[in-house]
């Protein structure tokens, strides 16, 4: 259960968060940095007193190099005794406030002056930008793990999770103190990964029925499946062999390529089926009956099925964000119809050769059936060109139109099971004002149906990777699974946003984690939908942006709208007098 944590306890779990935690985790393999944000990092701090500096003629910056010089550890060769040897070693590392207390600083007369007799030494916090709140209830400290680039995601979580099991199996932190993972992407991988892999089958269990029914014989549909098997088995072969991950869009991408991949198999086998109907009873040999056939529908094969490739090639010559994520589904899709292709002239035609008996070209029942109203529409459409042509270029002109009133996004909009609403303050508001109104947020946020955690972030961590600012925070409300709550993701969306906009001076932006990082990663900004605008003069961008966002919030499907801060941020400027500094013999710096 929850409860506030005071600030040495805070400052505890940040000191084993830094020291602990944060080395165990990094030395497994994929890790490239652990952000820890959150809690009270622990300082030793020595607070000067300026007069008895000057008492005893100090500057500060000899305090510095005193301290500097005094906390280290080094070696010094070795000492051969007798028999023996050992290796020198110089113990000087800081262990405790009263080691620095005892630091000389200078001697007068004999009589050392130590670092107690200037300033006081104690243990202090960093000044720290940023915090960890959880459900409303209290600080935490958290670790953000990222991931070396090129690495294969799940088997770097899987590695994470198998060590954070160990380390609370074997209660390795002190305390009775736990790691508990606040956000998890691979449960949403896993379950679209499954989802992917299920249509997957489910699309070669239809081509294979298909097959049989419009084929009408069981040793060609056997043929012709023997191809939809080994293509995919292969294309993951070639995928492994050059580093190409299992992910969502390569799958996509197979997925697209199942019905498309029998196609030059299909030829082969049914001309073939009908060469060896055909000639086996006039005693032709079997084998040049088969490679006659074979040869005969090459090139239309080789053609049709090289058209297909060509088409998503374009889609290597996307960059940035758009390359990475759709080329992986040009490359699977281009090998899967490569590889297809190659067994269609190689493995079909042995294939054919063994099983393979021929039979007449007659259609199966469900074709007879098909073929009458398709040659009715033929017929009339051979008898009325003009107008079947422009039908055409109606219906054609008529989806261009259609098209370009379309709702289009970069990517379609999944469930991720999580929300993330940004919530934004005033410029110049404090760290601690700004945790306190985060704690009011999160409360209101736990109280909806079907919200099972929610974990803000408040300003920034010790990574410069991932900036941000007192007044911006980037809570994560993980939701119960879709079975144990009654309200969907939407609805609970919306309830967050009612509760949340009566909040003073917040601007809010309702998105998920990682599609809310895709916008970013595209336009800049956390949202959807972007408008910049550039100019010199700070006011008139603050004029125009108001401007634009009147306008925007009186269009229909708009929500969310928030203007960046170009202004706000109070500032304590202190003006040097240069005579009153040289009077006292005082530089700038």
């Amino acid at each position: 259960r929850d409860r506030p944590l005071t600030e040495d306890e805070l400052q505890e779990r940040r000191t084993i968060q830094d020291w602990v935690v944060r080395p165990m985790l990094r030395s497994i393999p994929g890790v490239a940095e652990i952000n820890t944000q959150g809690g009270f990092a622990k300082e030793y701090q020595v607070l000067v007193n300026p007069e008895r500096l000057r008492h005893y003629g100090i500057t500060l910056q000899d305090v510095y190099l005193a301290l500097a010089r005094n906390n280290a550890n080094s070696g010094g060769g070795q000492l051969p005794t007798y028999a023996e040897r050992y290796l020198i070693r110089g113990v000087g590392l800081v262990a405790k406030p009263e080691d620095i207390s005892k630091i000389i600083l200078k001697e007068v007369k004999g009589t050392p002056v130590y670092v107690r007799n200037v300033a006081e030494v104690m243990i202090g916090n960093e000044i720290r930008q940023g915090a960890i709140i959880k459900n409303g209830v209290t600080e935490g400290v958290a670790g953000i793990i990222q991931m070396n680039r090129g690495a294969n995601a799940r088997e770097v979580v899987n590695r994470i999770k198998t060590k954070v099991a160990e380390i609370n199996e074997r209660k390795l932190l002190p305390e009775g103190l736990q790691i508990v993972p606040f956000y998890d992407r691979t449960d949403l991988v896993n379950a679209a990964m499954f989802n992917v892999a299920k249509v997957l089958v489910e699309g070669i269990i239809l081509v294979i029925v298909l097959l049989f029914l419009f084929l009408g014989d069981v040793r060609s549909s056997i043929i012709v499946v023997a191809t939809l098997i080994l293509t995919p088995l292969l294309t993951f072969f070639v995928m492994n062999r050059y580093g190409i991950s299992a992910n969502l869009m390569s799958l996509g991408g197979l997925a697209i390529a199942i019905g498309i991949m029998v196609d030059g198999s299909v030829v082969v086998v049914e001309n073939t089926f009908a060469k060896l109907g055909a000639r086996l009873k006039m005693g032709e040999s079997r084998n040049r009956i088969i490679l006659e056939a074979a040869t005969e529908v090459g090139k239309p094969v080789l053609f049709g099925v090289g058209i297909i490739i060509l088409v998503f090639m374009p889609l290597l010559a996307l960059e940035g964000m758009e390359g990475k994520m759709f080329a992986p589904m040009a490359i699977t899709i281009a090998i899967a119809l490569t590889i297809s292709l190659i067994l269609s002239f190689v493995l079909s035609p042995v294939l054919c050769s063994y099983i393979l008996k021929g039979g007449s070209e007659d259609d199966t029942k469900i074709v007879a059936r098909l073929r009458k109203p398709y040659n009715f529409m033929l017929d009339w459409c051979l008898k009325n060109p003009r107008l079947v042509v422009k039908r055409a270029l109606i219906t054609l002109g008529a989806s261009v139109v259609l098209f370009i009133f379309l709702g289009k996004s970069f990517i379609p909009v999944m469930q991720e099971g999580s929300i993330t609403p940004v919530i934004v303050r005033s410029a110049n508001i404090a760290l601690d004002e700004s945790i306190k109104l985060e704690f009011e947020a999160l409360k209101r946020i736990m109280t909806i149906p079907g919200v099972e955690m929610a974990v803000s972030r408040l300003g920034r961590g010790e990574s410069p990777a991932d900036p941000g600012q007192p007044f911006e925070s980037d809570p994560i409300v993980t939701l119960k699974p879709l079975g144990d709550r009654d309200l969907s993701q939407e609805e609970i969306a919306d309830q967050i946003r009612d509760k949340l906009k009566t909040l003073p001076g917040v601007e809010l932006v309702i998105s998920q984690p990682i599609a809310a990082r895709v916008d970013e990663m595209v336009s800049g900004v956390r949202s959807q939908v972007a408008i910049k605008i550039f100019g010199d003069d700070i006011q008139t961008l603050i004029k125009l942006g108001t401007q634009i966002s009147q306008i925007l919030s009186r269009m229909k499907g708009s929500t969310d709208l928030r203007i960046e801060q170009a202004s706000g941020q109070n500032y304590l400027n202190i003006k040097i007098d240069r005579d009153a500094i040289a009077r006292y013999g005082i530089n700038v710096a």
